[in-house]
């Protein structure tokens, strides 16, 4: 897993890839479907690495650098088997909210502090805002769209806050790398201070010596 610090949360055909198999990447899906699933698309497929419910996503907290997320983003009831939703899922009407909060938590879990996240959006049943104002989180910047394109790249980094600095355990290379430090400060701190006394004690003798004269 050290080489694996790219995640496709919902992978899909990997169609956004240039490299569709990049050598640090995981890909998951919570599907799988061989080539000719879709009409018109022979040579599409969904192969997730791993088969993953973008909602429950089994790593450990802080273990990706970059987060790609491109979550379903159309109402369809499972009755719908259009190329389209074929292609890139359905969104349940009624659990949408949960779902994407969900699973926008679970991927910002698993990423790492001072990761980038994408998520990909398209405004075609629910606008940015309310999405959101759903997720709870600001994005850093976003694509502005063109022409009569609904779609949306947020992009999101993780910036860890002070008391998460504070509190972060001893049991990483740059904690105790942390803890070290502080600790030397801490020894450095207790010697100027001995040294302090040592040189107020002398300084008093003198005083004293100069005093008897």
């Amino acid at each position: 897993m050290k080489d694996k610090f790219i995640l496709d949360a919902c992978c899909g055909g990997r169609m956004m890839w240039f490299n569709k198999n990049h050598p640090h990447a995981i890909y998951v899906d919570n599907r799988t479907t061989d080539k000719g699933y879709v009409d018109g698309k022979p040579n599409h497929e969904v192969k997730p690495d791993m088969i993953m419910d973008f909602k429950d996503l089994k790593f450990e907290d802080k273990s990706f650098k970059l987060v790609f997320f491109d979550p379903p983003h159309v109402f369809a009831t499972e009755h719908n088997e259009s190329t389209f939703i074929k292609c890139f899922g359905r969104l349940h009407k009624d659990t949408w909210k949960e779902d994407i909060k969900n699973g926008f938590d679970e991927c910002w879990r698993v990423l790492d502090d001072y990761g980038t996240l994408v998520f990909k959006w398209s405004e075609c049943n629910v606008p940015l805002k309310e999405l959101i104002e759903v997720i709870q989180k600001e994005p850093l910047v976003r694509s502005m769209r063109r022409g009569l394109s609904k779609t949306h790249w947020l992009c999101f980094l993780k910036i860890p806050s002070e008391e998460q600095l504070i509190a972060t355990p001893l049991n990483s290379k740059g904690s105790q790398e942390a803890n070290s430090l502080n600790m030397r400060y801490q020894e450095t701190s207790e010697e100027v201070s001995q040294i302090a006394d040592a040189t107020s004690d002398n300084a008093n003798i003198i005083r004293t010596k100069m005093e008897m004269r």
